[in-house]
């Protein structure tokens, strides 16, 4: 789903809601038919580690770490085993072409590589859901087109529902459907 609308329309923000970044609402909220709105910090942190992920407009590698150690880190920091999930890894490394790069250190990785290494890194752990805001947003023409193409196959062969807030309109139309926010309320395009 491809969610689009004017700078300051809060897009961003609903996007930090849905995912519990963003505490600082009145009502509920519902993702995979659980709600949010009651869930403690824990909680949350398992919702976010198991069922959904993000994907930033700035790729937030850490620049000492290699491309295979930046995908691992999440598993590494939440006390899963590694090992359990190089299977996955070498996966990811081939769907996302950074198999030849996966010694490679952000510095040495174009911004397309870049964030194609943040997208391996979010979807590692296999979530329902891949949260991205403005993932394109830093990228030329060409290399935006690829993230969108991997998004396009991420949701096809791996089942992950994805949700991306955009400005651009050659962006949005990879949606399977797109919303527009306007004046805080949610209208449907496609």
């Amino acid at each position: 789903m491809s969610l689009t609308g004017a700078s300051g329309s809060g897009k961003s923000t609903l996007l930090y809601l849905i995912g519990g970044l963003d505490r600082d609402f009145t009502g509920d909220i519902r993702v995979s038919g659980q709600s949010i709105t009651g869930m403690d910090d824990k909680q949350l942190s398992e919702l976010r580690s198991f069922r959904m992920s993000y994907v930033f407009q700035f790729y937030n590698l850490v620049a000492n770490l290699t491309v295979e150690e930046n995908i691992l880190l999440p598993i590494e920091l939440s006390g899963r085993k590694t090992k359990d999930y190089l299977d996955r890894l070498e996966s990811l490394l081939e769907l996302t072409g950074l198999t030849s790069k996966r010694k490679n250190y952000p510095s040495q990785l174009s911004g397309g590589q870049q964030q194609r290494c943040s997208i391996a890194r979010a979807v590692l752990t296999e979530p329902q859901i891949l949260l991205a805001d403005e993932a394109t947003g830093n990228l030329d023409r060409a290399s935006g087109e690829e993230i969108m193409k991997l998004f396009k196959r991420l949701n096809e062969e791996k089942g992950i529902t994805i949700l991306q807030v955009t400005h651009s309109d050659e962006c949005a139309a990879y949606g399977n459907r797109i919303v527009k926010l306007i004046d805080h309320r949610l209208e449907d395009v496609v």
